[in-house]
Parts: C-alpha cells; structure tokens; sequence
C-alpha cells in the first residue's frame, strides 16, 4: 500500500494546487519514485489510498501499467495513517508492504523490500519497521524515532534522548496488527503502541540511504545526492 492521502502543508506553496505525490523532484513525481522501485521489487499490485486533490492523482496513476493500481478513496473523510490502511484492508495480503509515497531513498546491496522480507517473521511480529541511522538520512534533522534492542525490537525514542534509528516510511505489515482496529480516522501509532507493549513491533536496519523529503527546501540537496548515485 502507498499513502498518498495526506494534505502535504509542510510542502506548500507547492501543494497549492496539486497533491504532494506529484511534486517533482528529479524530473519525477514523488509517487512514481516509489512505485518504479515497488515494480522493480517484483511487485505487481499496488493499493494507492486518495483525498486531497484526488482527482489529479488518479488521473496520473492511470497511466500506470506496473504495478497496478487500486485506487482506495478517501474523498468524504482522510482517515489518516490507521484508518487507510483499515479502509485498504481486503485488497491487501497478509502480510503487505506499506509505505509513504514521498518516500525517496538508494538501495543498498539489497533493495529495501528484500531487507524487510528477509527479516520477517510472522510468528513473532506483527510490524517490521525499515529503520536508518543518523548518518544516512539526508536532509533529517530531528532526534530519531526508535530505539532497537539485539533482537530487533523497537521501543519510541526516550525523552531528552537521541534515538538511533530513523522510520523512513516503510514497514512490512500483519493483518493481525490491524485486529480490534478503531473506526474511522487513526494513526498507526496507536497500533504500533499495543504491538510495542505486546513486544511484537521490530525495526530492520536500512542498507542504502535515505532521503527526507518533507518541504520545498530539501528538494535540490535530494536531487544533487541522487545524480552523484
């Protein structure tokens, strides 16, 4: 799945009139970063959640062919995070990739769904969070987000601490994290939350690099990182 549903008000004024997945950098819109390296991967299907100038997205993504795409309108309410992929769930196997369709990063010697996939473990997670370090996160400047202990699990970053490990946006997802799953409009974290306590919530350690891409300012660092490769 590929959320695409978001306002994007941390990318005006160029989400004035379009939605933040077309938002260009590197001569390609945002969501066709992602979906080039999910067709790469192997993946032939893709559900692309849509709200905030949907109809200029679904005409983009109609012009797709791999992988293909369904679309989940979110036109009447944004459910956020939670709710799309609740909203998204019979269209999705079990387990599914979920990830952010600003997301923009270089694999490393393997591709980042070949790093999640060779990690997971359905017996013991219901959630596998792809993770950076510090030192290949361009563009981020916050205090991280995870801790991960020897064994991969993941607690949130402890106050007044810097946490390690980075979510770039992308995890690897059991239907069994969305059981009991509140209606309408929520974030994961809530279910990220009961799997941490539950201790089935695991982080995977990035091999490439990753790029913030979160406001206007932060394209032209991207694009010059991507043309040295």
């Amino acid at each position: 799945m590929v959320m695409a549903a978001g306002m994007g008000k941390r990318m005006r004024p160029l989400t004035a009139s379009q939605p933040k997945p077309l938002v260009r950098v590197a001569e390609k819109p945002l969501i066709d970063h992602a979906l080039d390296k999910l067709a790469t991967a192997g993946i032939g299907k893709v559900v692309v959640n849509v709200h905030y100038l949907a109809d200029a997205l679904e005409a983009h993504l109609r012009e797709r062919k791999l992988p293909a795409v369904i679309i989940s309108d979110e036109r009447e309410m944004l459910l956020e995070t939670g709710g799309g992929m609740v909203k998204a769930q019979a269209d999705l196997p079990d387990p599914f990739f979920c990830l952010n369709a600003d997301n923009i990063w270089l694999d490393g010697p393997r591709d980042a769904f070949h790093d999640l996939s060779g990690c997971w473990d359905p017996d013991t997670m219901d959630a596998l969070l792809l993770l950076v370090p510090h030192a290949r996160a361009l563009n981020f400047r916050g205090k991280g987000d995870f801790h991960m202990d020897p064994l991969g699990r993941i607690s949130r970053r402890r106050a007044g601490r810097i946490a390690p490990f980075i979510y770039t946006g992308i995890q690897l997802v059991s239907h069994r994290l969305l059981r009991d799953a509140p209606e309408g409009k929520f974030s994961t974290n809530i279910l990220w939350e009961r799997a941490i306590e539950e201790g089935r919530l695991f982080g995977a350690g990035f091999t490439g690099q990753w790029f913030e891409v979160g406001t206007p300012q932060s394209i032209a660092p991207t694009e010059e990182a991507l043309q040295r490769g």
